[in-house]
C-alpha cells in the first residue's frame, strides 16, 4: 500500500495535535510530581466529556491546590512548556457518541486545541469504562500518568484502546461509490466504512467491507490519510480502491442505499450547490477530505480508473 499526497488537514477535526507526549515523564514518578507541582501546569476544563470554550479557545485552568495527582492524566507538555492535565471522571460516561457541542468545537477553537480535547476525551472515556481488570475481574488503577491501568491483584497492565476503522472510496471509470446509513440526515451520503477485524490487513479490510456492504470487488487499495475520532476511540484510516465492475448488491442491514457518483456530482455536493445529487459529510470528517482528495485527483488527471 503506497501513500499519496494527502489533502490539507487544517479543517480535519481532532487532528493536528502539538503536545509533546513526554513518555519519559509518564514513566518517572519524580518528574511526574514535578510537572504536577509546576506553576505552569494547567487542566483542561470539561463538563463531563463535553468541551468548554472561553474566548475562542479550549478552556484551561490552574490545578487546584487540593488536586490529587492520582486523579489526573498527563496529556503532555505544550509549546509553552506547560504540563497539561485532565481530571479523571468520577462516573462512567453514557455519551460516547459525538454531540452537537463536541462537533462544533472544531470550528470554534484552533485545530490543535480540538486535537487536545479529542485526546482528553478518548483517554478519560477509556478509564471510566475500563475500571476492572479484563484478566481477573478485580479493580484496576491508573498508572504511567494515566496512560495505562494496572491490576492490583494479578498485576496485569492494560493500555488505552484504539479501534482502527477503514473508510474508503471505490472508483470505477471516473465515478466513486457512496453510501448512506440508516438514520442519517435526508440526502447525506459518504464513503463506506467499517472496523478492521482481527487477522486482516488494512487492504483486506477495505476489500471485505466494500464487498459486504455493496457487493463490489476491489483491488489496488491506496492509503490517503487518517483521523483520530474520539467517540470513543476510533482511528479512521482513509483509502481509495479500484472496483472490478459497478454492479451493486447492497446489504440493507448495513447500509440503506448506495450509488455511483461522477466528479461533477461530487463537486456540486462539496460546493453545497442546490440540486447536488447528495449532501456531503461535514468538513470536520475525514470523509469530506477523502472526497476532496479524489476530486482534486480527477482534475489533475492523476487518479487511475478501473
Amino acid at each position: 500500500m503506497h501513500g499519496s499526497n494527502a489533502p490539507e488537514t487544517q479543517l480535519l477535526g481532532y487532528a493536528g495535535g502539538r503536545l509533546d507526549r513526554v513518555d519519559h515523564i509518564r514513566t518517572n514518578s519524580d518528574l511526574l510530581a514535578q510537572a504536577f507541582a509546576s506553576p505552569l501546569a494547567r487542566r483542561v476544563v470539561l463538563e463531563g466529556l463535553e468541551p468548554v470554550v472561553e474566548g475562542g479557545h479550549l478552556a484551561m485552568e490552574p490545578l487546584p491546590a487540593d488536586a490529587w495527582i492520582e486523579h489526573h492524566v498527563l496529556l503532555g507538555v505544550d509549546e509553552g512548556q506547560r504540563p497539561i492535565f485532565a481530571e479523571l471522571l468520577a462516573d462512567t460516561p453514557d455519551n460516547v457518541m459525538p454531540s452537537a457541542r463536541s462537533r462544533s468545537l472544531v470550528s470554534e477553537v484552533p485545530g490543535h486545541e480540538a486535537a487536545l480535547y479529542g485526546t482528553a476525551r478518548s483517554l478519560l472515556s477509556w478509564h471510566a469504562r475500563h475500571r476492572f481488570c479484563s484478566v481477573c475481574g478485580q479493580r484496576s488503577a491508573p498508572a504511567k500518568a494515566g496512560w495505562s491501568r494496572r491490576c492490583g491483584s494479578c498485576e496485569a497492565e492494560h493500555f488505552p484502546r484504539v479501534d482502527p476503522v477503514v473508510i474508503m472510496l471505490a472508483e470505477h471509470r471516473g465515478r466513486v461509490l457512496l453510501g448512506r446509513q440508516h438514520g442519517w440526515p435526508q440526502g447525506r451520503y459518504s464513503a463506506l466504512a467499517g472496523f478492521v477485524e482481527p487477522g486482516e490487513t488494512l487492504e483486506e479490510a477495505v476489500a471485505r467491507e466494500i464487498k459486504e456492504e455493496a457487493g463490489v470487488a476491489v483491488h489496488s487499495v491506496r492509503y490517503v490519510m487518517s483521523q483520530p475520532w474520539p467517540f470513543p476511540s476510533s482511528l479512521m484510516i482513509a483509502c481509495t480502491a479500484l472496483a472490478d465492475d459497478d454492479a451493486l448488491k447492497i446489504d440493507e442491514t448495513e447500509i440503506e442505499h448506495a450509488f455511483w457518483c461522477d466528479a461533477e456530482g461530487v463537486r456540486a455536493a462539496m460546493d453545497e450547490e442546490e440540486g447536488a445529487p447528495f449532501l456531503a459529510p461535514p468538513p470536520l470528517a475525514v470523509a469530506w477530505h477523502l472526497l476532496r482528495h479524489w476530486l482534486d485527483g480527477q482534475v489533475a488527471g492523476r487518479t487511475p480508473s478501473a
